[in-house]
């Protein structure tokens, strides 16, 4: 009995040490992972400060209201605006007359003055020897410019006239310069790549002629493209309406991140969606037009488009990615052997993910750079060096080919892949816009059920390829159809060409 009473004590003892052991060290990490969260919340707290006015205050001397005048012409003739004789006629003419709009004699035969037209819009200092950035639609077609600065200590208090430095309608961007007689406040480009959904932004700018002032939102979306071979917008909340064209939308660094271009709006609006160009394409664009005037982008001398799932089956591609060759005229790539039908891979060491992304990679790669191409062509690939030339120059050059009705002509036909295949001849090339010389067979017409209507073929097409190979007959085409089929190919790649435009599609072969 004894030594039970002294063995039950000892038992309970080491349980409650046990215990101690195992809850001491949860509690130790439940006051660690307290802390980290403490310690993040904080930091938050720091990342997103309470009030935007030391930022405001830091920036806004290089935002810049921007007015031009434009003198309008006035209307030549005869401006009556009720019938001769009429019962109103002595009415309008007094309202003409008190608007200026006759020459004082009440009959409104002389000519209107001309008259000047104002508009708003806003921009920013990116030199302390006055280099400021807008864009191209707030000073287009201006014949005076005046510049009103941030009011404040060490600013110039009076408008300044400022001069056109070059402009650049791809991108909307426009440089001026203004004499000054101090050193100007100027903000710097930021790294727009760096600018993430989700980051806080600042808007500055003249909103329907308000008068300076600042709005916060976040960057919603990234690359967005609206019309133009070079877009690249940052979308954003920030409001942003008709006025704060040309302004800058900077980080919580100051830095400037886009300029502010459109917006897109039902009522005119804000609706809180915004697009910035995107200060990685807008420095570059600067560098050039401070430096020439004017553009100077690279250019490759090919036609392209986008490889779509079908296509790379069709040509033996691992992936619907690149920049398929339609056309190779007269230019670099010629030249340095590129031809229809490669698919380019790789452009300046840099992978080609479509199109667009080739356009803008050439567009900002130095004219006259020497550049490595790799292609894929017949199952492998190939290494070029093509020279590049000027895009400017060659868009002056090419004059686009007008665009015809389509015509059916009445020949032998045959139905193939859900196509009417006809014979081409020399009286159709004229009437299909098509060079001379152009050789291939010609859709007659398309069932509106098939896959080819589907994908754009229309009557008065011209297939000139199939499978990569030349079509000259309807005999031709069937071949390749055949020698598709055994080759275990789903689909046909067919070299199309309209109004001599040429295009690449990969029809279905069926079963």
């Amino acid at each position: 009995m004894t030594r039970s009473r002294s063995v039950q004590p000892q038992a309970k003892a080491i349980s409650i040490s046990q215990d101690r052991t195992a809850t001491g060290p949860r509690l130790m990490w439940l006051a660690l992972v307290t802390t980290v969260m403490v310690l993040a919340q904080a930091l938050v707290a720091q990342a997103r400060p309470e009030s935007l006015a030391p930022l405001a205050k830091q920036i806004s001397p290089a935002v810049v209201n921007i007015t031009t005048t434009t003198v309008i012409e006035g209307r030549t003739g005869p401006q009556g605006i009720v019938p001769e004789g009429s019962p109103f006629e002595e009415f309008f003419r007094e309202f003409q007359d008190r608007n200026g709009e006759g020459n004082g004699n009440g009959n409104g035969s002389e000519p209107r003055r001309p008259r000047r037209s104002s508009a708003l819009g806003s921009g920013f200092v990116i030199s302390e020897d006055g280099y400021i950035v807008t864009n191209n639609h707030v000073i287009a077609d201006a014949d005076e410019i005046e510049i009103e600065f941030f009011p404040g200590d060490g600013q110039p208090t009076e408008l300044l006239p400022a001069k056109l430095i070059g402009t650049d309608e791809k991108t909307d961007i426009a440089l001026l310069k203004v004499d000054a007689d101090i050193p100007l406040s100027f903000v710097t480009f930021g790294d727009s790549d760096t600018a993430l959904v989700g980051d806080w932004v600042v808007a500055m700018g003249n909103p329907l002629g308000q008068g300076f002032s600042v709005s916060a939102g976040i960057v919603s979306a990234r690359n967005r493209e609206l019309s133009g071979s070079y877009d690249d917008y940052i979308q954003t909340d920030a409001a942003i309406n008709r006025g704060n064209s040309g302004g800058p939308l900077f980080n919580m660094d100051g830095d400037v991140v886009g300029v502010n271009t459109a917006i897109l709006s039902p009522n005119g609006g804000s609706i809180g969606i915004g697009f910035s160009m995107a200060s990685n394409v807008v420095t570059k664009v600067v560098d050039q037009l401070k430096e020439y005037g004017e553009t100077r982008r690279g250019w490759l001398g090919v036609r392209i488009q986008d490889v779509d799932a079908d296509l790379a089956e069709a040509m033996g591609l691992d992936s619907a990615a690149g920049a398929l060759v339609t056309d190779v005229p007269d230019g670099p790539s010629k030249d340095a052997g590129l031809l229809a039908g490669d698919v380019i891979l790789t452009f300046d060491g840099v992978d080609v993910k479509d199109t667009r992304a080739l356009v803008r990679q050439v567009g900002a790669t130095e004219v006259g750079k020497a550049v490595r191409v790799v292609v894929h062509r017949e199952g492998g690939t190939e290494t070029l060096l093509v020279t590049l030339g000027r895009r400017e120059d060659a868009e002056r050059n090419i004059a686009a080919p007008a665009v015809e009705e389509e015509a059916t002509p009445d020949v032998a036909e045959k139905e193939l892949l859900g196509l009417t295949i006809g014979m081409l001849t020399e009286e159709m090339l004229g009437e299909l816009n098509a060079p001379e010389g152009t050789e291939g067979v010609v859709i007659l017409s398309v069932d509106e059920t098939s896959e080819a209507w589907e994908k754009g073929l229309r009557g008065g097409d011209i297939i000139t390829e199939a499978g990569q190979q030349k079509v000259t007959v309807i005999d031709d085409f069937e071949d390749r159809i055949a020698e598709a089929k055994e080759a275990g190919r789903k689909s046909l790649l067919l070299l199309v060409r309209r109004s001599g435009q040429p295009r690449f599609v990969a029809l279905n072969l069926g079963e």
